[in-house]
């Protein structure tokens, strides 16, 4: 990321966060007049203790110097979460200064799920489980992912990266009920890989060629959250099993390696394993 699109990536996000807050939720009478919603800027100021032209200077993503400990109270200020602040350190400091600098890393191929990683994978018999790196390509999965969302090693391995395949495979598009819900699931964890790797370039040209290919993707990105393991209840209308629900855990593999487990379980008061297993008897198309 160039330092003219971290500057403008950070300036998005704190007026996408700034506008969701309310003044009754800070302590502040709702007043009147409020062209927008959300805070105003002299009110994220005051509650952060700088100036209001410094912060006005921030949001406006001019090149200006920001300690840690002023974005921690501009994060406090804006309620962020851990991960929505670590997304602002990683978007305001420079590559190197703080915790979320760090060098560019290589990505990842099928050959980095080790065996002990792949014996765990087929044992999960009954959860469609997908493994990922910090770009979300795909470089593991199990065969009750194969049928429930598509055979991965059809695709060439080039191609297998879930946000595109996402926008890309009408079969996905079609598979969950609720699609953007779906899809933002994934870009809320790619946001928070987007903060934390300020010095790939990758992530820019991707970002550029997905909202170039695919209109919706414009609106589902800027609205998207910055999580790095979100816990939702997915229902999915697959083509030859039916109704199937799913509860999505999203979990960092410990190591150097930077990759995530994404494991779909069948909801407990659900048919979905029942159907699951009747699908998996089966040679998928």
């Amino acid at each position: 990321m160039n330092h003219k699109t971290r500057l403008a990536a950070l300036s998005s996000f704190l007026k996408a966060q700034r506008a969701k807050l309310t003044p009754e939720e800070v302590g502040y009478p709702p007043g009147s007049r409020r062209r927008t919603p959300g805070l105003r800027r002299e009110e994220v100021a005051a509650l952060a203790g700088v100036s209001t032209t410094w912060y006005t200077w921030l949001e406006q993503g001019r090149d200006i110097q920001a300690s840690p400990n002023v974005l921690d109270a501009i994060a406090s200020a804006l309620r962020l979460t851990h991960d929505e602040r670590n997304y602002l350190h990683g978007l305001a400091l420079e590559p190197g200064a703080g915790a979320s600098g760090t060098a560019e890393l290589p990505s990842y191929s099928s050959d980095a799920v080790s065996p002990p990683l792949r014996k765990i994978l087929q044992e999960l018999r009954q959860c469609p489980s997908i493994i990922s790196d910090r770009r979300c390509q795909i470089v593991g999965w199990n065969e009750a992912a194969a049928h429930v969302f598509v055979d991965f090693a059809q695709i060439p391995e080039s191609e297998r990266n879930m946000i595109k395949l996402i926008f890309t495979r009408q079969e996905l598009r079609r598979l969950a009920v609720n699609w953007k819900q779906f899809a933002s699931g994934f870009l809320s964890i790619f946001r928070a890989y987007y903060g934390q790797y300020v010095e790939d370039n990758w992530y820019d040209q991707f970002l550029k060629e997905m909202k170039e290919l695919h209109p919706d993707f414009q609106e589902l990105w800027e609205h998207s959250e910055v999580r790095t393991a979100p816990e939702v209840v997915l229902e999915f209308r697959h083509a030859k099993a039916g109704k199937m629900l799913f509860h999505l855990t999203s979990l960092q593999l410990q190591g150097g390696s930077d990759l995530r487990c994404s494991i779909y379980t069948p909801a407990p008061d659900s048919d979905t394993e029942e159907k699951l297993s009747k699908l998996m008897r089966k040679k998928p198309s």
